[in-house]
Parts: C-alpha cells; sequence; structure tokens
C-alpha cells in the first residue's frame, strides 16, 4: 500500500497548517486523520467544515452517534469505530448505544434502532430508499430535515472513512483501548 504522511503542523502544505491548529485546538493534539487529509488541504477543510455541521445539526449526541458508528462498522473502518468510540464517552453517550453500535447488537430503544435501519439503509441502497423506507423514518418520529441530516452524516463519513481505508491510518494512542476490528474478523 502507499505510504501517506502523517503530517505535523511543520511538514503540512501551508494551507493545511491552520487546519492543523484548528484541530489540535478542538481536539488536544492532530488526530491521524488529519495529519493524512493534511496532504490535502481541500479534503481538511471539507471533512472539518462537514463535522462542524453536523455537529451543529438538530440530532441529540446519542443520534450523532448512531449515524457515525452506523456507517463507521458497515464501511468496517479500523480508525473511526474507536475514535468515534471515545468522542461518544466525551459526549456522555450511554455505553450501552456504543457498545451496541460496536456489536452490531440491537439499540436500547425503537427510536435510535430506527435512525440506525434507515442510516444503514441509505448507505447499502446507495440513497435509493422506497417510499416505504421513508414513511418508516418518519412514523418513528424523524423528519425530512433529520432525512437529509444522515445524508450529512455519511458524507462527513466517506471522507474520513474513505481516507483511513487507503492510507491505513494508524489509529491515535489516545483510541487504542478503544481498538475495534469487523465481527466476521475478530475470531
Amino acid at each position: 500500500m502507499t505510504d501517506f504522511t502523517l503530517h505535523t503542523e511543520d511538514t503540512a502544505p501551508d494551507a493545511a497548517k491552520p487546519l492543523l491548529e484548528t484541530s489540535k485546538s478542538a481536539f488536544g493534539f492532530v488526530p491521524g486523520l488529519h495529519a493524512v487529509m493534511a496532504e490535502s488541504p481541500e479534503l481538511l477543510e471539507a471533512y472539518q467544515r462537514v463535522h462542524e455541521l453536523f455537529l451543529n445539526s438538530s440530532f441529540d449526541a446519542d443520534e450523532k452517534t448512531v449515524v457515525w458508528q452506523t456507517v463507521n462498522v458497515e464501511n468496517a473502518c479500523h480508525y473511526c469505530v474507536p475514535a468515534h468510540t471515545g468522542i461518544a464517552k466525551s459526549m456522555n453517550v450511554d455505553d450501552a448505544i456504543t457498545d451496541a453500535l460496536r456489536e452490531g447488537t440491537a439499540l436500547p430503544n425503537e427510536r435510535l434502532e430506527a435512525l440506525r435501519s434507515f442510516t444503514l439503509k441509505l448507505v447499502r441502497q446507495h440513497g435509493n430508499l422506497s417510499e416505504a423506507d421513508v414513511d418508516t423514518f418518519l412514523d418513528a418520529g424523524f423528519t425530512k430535515r433529520n432525512i437529509l441530516e444522515v445524508i450529512l452524516g455519511y458524507s462527513q463519513k466517506v471522507m474520513s472513512n474513505y481516507t483511513n481505508h487507503v492510507a491505513e491510518t494508524p489509529v491515535d494512542k489516545v483510541f487504542q483501548k478503544f481498538a475495534w476490528s469487523p465481527a466476521d474478523k475478530a475470531a
């Protein structure tokens, strides 16, 4: 596989340096994902902006975690599943939610399960949802805005999951205790 540079504020292209400073301010360190993305300042900037927009969506912390981790697990992202486990903890998301998402087991309530199911259908069907898929989601108490916000969250995860797959981004030390591999590969 091609080696990708884990850029620092010293080695990054000039346009990426302030973006890495933003990452360091937000996380206390430069996450490996951001260090890899710095090779393309445009990608890192897009990722940071989409992340900010998704954080400001109408979803609460539990719901954001469901969207993020559903996509991360579906895409088998070795980096994002542990990272979002740590992020969920910092957002005070119940461990039962995080564990269910990581293990692919039922979520603790029907509303969150409806969100996971809808997110999975969106990903697996490449956005080609049936009217019944949409109605089921809306009947669970979600809105048309939420449909579009799932697409926003998915867009963020495409950038990170695919970057991590291609670059084989090493999991940051702070997230290594949450290491994860797909259930079919864990044995």
